[in-house]
């Protein structure tokens, strides 16, 4: 094979960006996995900034649901309902996987329907073996996902703090409304997604934290409080990585002739969970980086694009989910200003649409917090007021 030879271990999103965007370059490319398109249990979606990012994904004539409504629910059980900005694209990830995987195969990839059990060799002459033989290239890109086998061989491998667990089921139905609730000491979150055809109905929680069975008794119990059947329906259980700060900073996602991209990098937002984006922008640096004949540039360039905020992400998550603010946990203050100040409403919404990222996130909070408490006083008045001419005696 000729020097110029990638092989990408894993056709996810990542890997498959990757090898589209390589062997449309003229690289020879191999894409390796031992499934084709598959499903997960996540939500599946994209926010505006990917879309933009990626209008391919608008384009394709492929199913998916655009949701312009969302409901987030707190832990004391207070609920708000607003519109977004701009809306969300839910894919499931079957339909999204294969269309990256086309567009692969469409641009020159050669895809083998293998699972690599080891990689050998050094730097421009790896030899990879699956259980029908062997390859050799110059170059591989791990994109296997969190449960990365080639973790420890190449970097640092994940603990159970970098992780979180993930559990769902799907569920018929649709709306445009999707929904976000929040569990008092759950490090994670309750999430109900409308795909186009199908609800995906999911939790998240640190895999140090509550084990699977307890994260799907709170996600079963939220479901049929809801009025969401899902007696019959196939469960699913996931890994993700939600990694702590140290590991962001110092476990290697590149080296001499290797380099890992989306979750087998550890790329998801900590708080979100939401890596998709992650996924796709990594495929994209690394392959800017190798067709410029410098891959030592992939860090760099990871660190200028979004690395920053993945570490601020990190930095916060566990005041998010756990901290307190003006005397309440963050999210039930959260869901009251959401409801109760327009301007806190658009932060959210710049939020949910890939706006407003994590790094000047602080700033905004405080230097809008007057305005935020004098709506949310007005609007708390407001409505005192119409409970008490509701529940007002008449007299006669």
């Amino acid at each position: 094979m000729r020097r110029s030879t990638v092989a990408i271990i894993g056709a996810g999103p990542a890997g498959s960006l990757a090898a589209a965007r390589l062997a449309r370059a003229g690289r020879r490319v191999f894409l390796l996995d031992e499934k084709m398109a598959w499903e997960k249990p996540c939500g599946g979606g994209i926010t505006h900034k990917a879309i933009a990012q990626y209008p391919f994904l608008a384009d394709a004539q492929i199913e998916r649901n655009w949701v312009s409504q969302c409901e987030i629910v707190s832990p004391g059980g207070r609920r708000v309902h607003f519109a977004l900005d701009q809306p969300i694209a839910i894919f499931s990830r079957r339909v999204l996987n294969g269309l990256l995987l086309d567009l692969a195969i469409q641009a020159g990839a050669e895809f083998r329907q293998i699972r690599v059990i080891s990689i050998a060799g050094t730097h421009g002459s790896w030899r990879l073996r699956g259980l029908d033989g062997e390859m050799q290239a110059e170059y591989v890109i791990i994109a296997t996902g969190a449960r990365n086998p080639f973790r420890a061989q190449f970097s640092r491998p994940f603990t159970a703090g970098d992780l979180m667990v993930t559990a769902g089921y799907y569920i018929p139905g649709t709306s445009q409304t999707m929904q976000l609730q929040f569990l008092l000491g759950l490090h994670g979150y309750i999430w109900i997604f409308p795909r186009a055809n199908h609800f995906s109905a999911g939790i998240c929680g640190k895999l140090n934290g509550l084990s699977t069975a307890e994260l799907r008794s709170l996600l079963e119990k939220s479901m049929t409080a809801g009025g969401l059947p899902f007696a019959g329906s196939k469960f699913y259980a996931h890994v993700l990585p939600a990694l702590r700060l140290s590991t962001l900073r110092h476990a290697a996602v590149s080296g001499p002739g290797w380099a890992m991209v989306g979750d087998a990098a550890g790329f998801t937002d900590p708080i979100t969970g939401e890596g998709l984006h992650y996924a796709l922008r990594s495929a994209d640096l690394l392959s800017q980086s190798l067709l410029q004949g410098a891959p030592e540039t992939y860090t760099a360039r990871l660190k200028k694009d979004f690395l920053n905020e993945l570490e601020m992400a990190a930095r916060i998550a566990d005041r998010f989910f756990t901290g307190r603010w003006m005397g309440e946990s963050v999210t039930e203050r959260m869901v009251q200003f959401t409801e109760l100040s327009p301007r806190f409403r658009q932060l959210m919404c710049d939020m949910f649409s890939g706006a407003q990222g994590y790094l000047n996130l602080r700033q905004r909070l405080y230097r809008t917090l007057p305005a935020t408490l004098a709506e949310s006083a007005v609007s708390a008045l407001g409505l005192r007021a119409r409970s008490s001419r509701l529940t007002a005696p008449k007299v006669s």
